[in-house]
């Protein structure tokens, strides 16, 4: 079943994030701190926006989730406020980094705020994962559908999302639910969809 993110989800968010982390495939074996992948990509959203956050359950076990936020720029600015400072003084900024722990720690210290061009129409923003024994089942399309709704009460005219060029998958389950490239480089395929 698909329901609203609870306190006590954060766990197996964090663990779901960790076992997608290589391009959807499990990152566990190249990462020291298990936390980390959640804390640069699922930790703010369910702490800042958690009205826009759903899990998959099946069984008692939390398989997969959605997170978003609606007002990408305020989310951004509340993270730089409340999210990456005690991140920032747990991890040092590792200056040029060599490890996948050291690249997350550097983009705690240098997040990216997403392009303009890309938040002018498209102002909210996703992050979806499944594990893999619940992909099929059309889990995906429902998360997606739950917080378009969502968004489109909220007042949002578009959502966008980032991922990696080399999860060809999951570019084509975006592009299969309507997401369109809107922007593109060798590190990011920058999707969007007017609600």
């Amino acid at each position: 079943m698909i329901r609203e993110f609870r306190p006590g989800d954060e766990a197996a968010v964090y663990d779901i994030c960790l076992r997608t982390g290589a391009s959807g495939e499990d990152a566990t074996h190249l990462i020291t701190d298990p936390e980390l992948l959640g804390h640069v990509y699922a930790g703010a959203y369910m702490k800042l926006c958690p009205g826009f956050a759903s899990v998959v359950e099946e069984e008692g076990d939390v398989l997969g989730y959605i997170l978003g936020a609606p007002d990408t720029r305020a989310f951004e600015a509340r993270c730089e406020a409340e999210w990456w400072p005690p991140l920032r003084e747990r991890y040092p900024d590792p200056g040029k980094p060599a490890t996948t722990d050291e690249r997350l720690m550097y983009a705690i210290h240098h997040f990216h705020p997403a392009p303009d061009e890309i938040v002018a129409s498209h102002p909210s923003h996703l992050h979806i994962d499944l594990l893999p024994s619940t992909q099929g089942k059309g889990y995906g399309r429902r998360l997606m559908d739950r917080l378009r709704e969502q968004l489109r009460r909220a007042g949002s005219p578009g959502i966008h999302l980032g991922v990696s060029p080399e999860n060809r998958r999951a570019v084509g389950f975006y592009r299969a639910l309507g997401f369109t490239v809107l922007a593109e480089n060798e590190h990011v395929v920058w999707m969007g969809e007017t609600l």
